[in-house]
């Protein structure tokens, strides 16, 4: 009776559960890597880390894992069999996959007839004199002013102008001369003697 207890008690490998938890990084800068997608080859089950890279599930000892995110390769993490624990931690790397293009060289000219026409209407000045006249004359200043944006000397300058300004004109009030009492006593005094300046003409 004993020997049959102790022999119940043994669970087998296969059926063994394990609370598998890591945090996904990229190898080269060791950042997060979010959402990524994880697959288990085992029992064709898929799971999703959070956007810190964490995940935490249940898997079972020698179960494949596979993490796929866009951008990166394929990285496979297999849960070791001989735990003696129920629980297993893992900092999953990823390598960024980088993908060359080819140069593509991009034309205004859709055929090379049109380049060849636009080329030879090309006007091109004499000299480099020429070419600083005509960036210096009063008409490429002028539009450089109207469409350029202020550097920051300029907006530095300006703003303290402003509050230079207001902090001159901050105890001068502008009074409004329709509550001056003077002003309507002057305007009633004319109102009641008539309008002598046309009068007089």
């Amino acid at each position: 009776m004993f020997v049959l207890g102790a022999f119940a008690q043994q669970k087998p490998a296969k059926n063994k559960l394990v609370q598998f938890s890591g945090l996904i990084t990229d190898v080269d800068s060791n950042r997060v890597v979010p959402y990524v997608t994880m697959s288990n080859l085992n029992t064709n089950e898929q799971r999703s880390a959070n956007y810190k890279g964490y995940f935490s599930f249940v898997a079972h000892p020698g179960d494949t894992i596979v993490y796929t995110a866009v951008g990166f390769t394929k990285t496979q993490v297999v849960v070791p069999q001989d735990l003696t624990e129920d629980k297993y931690t893992a900092m999953v790397k990823m390598q960024s996959e980088i993908v060359y293009l080819p140069t593509v060289n991009i034309y205004p000219w859709a055929t090379a007839e049109e380049f060849t026409k636009d080329f030879l209407s090309m006007k091109v000045a004499d000299d480099d004199m020429e070419i600083a006249k005509k960036n210096l004359s009063r008409q490429s200043l002028g539009g450089m002013a109207q469409t350029l944006s202020r550097d920051a000397g300029e907006i530095s300058s300006i703003n303290w102008r402003l509050n230079h300004d207001r902090a001159l004109n901050k105890n001068m009030v502008q009074t409004n001369p329709l509550l001056n009492p003077f002003a309507w006593g002057k305007f009633t005094q004319q109102i009641l003697n008539g309008d002598k300046s046309r009068s007089d003409d």
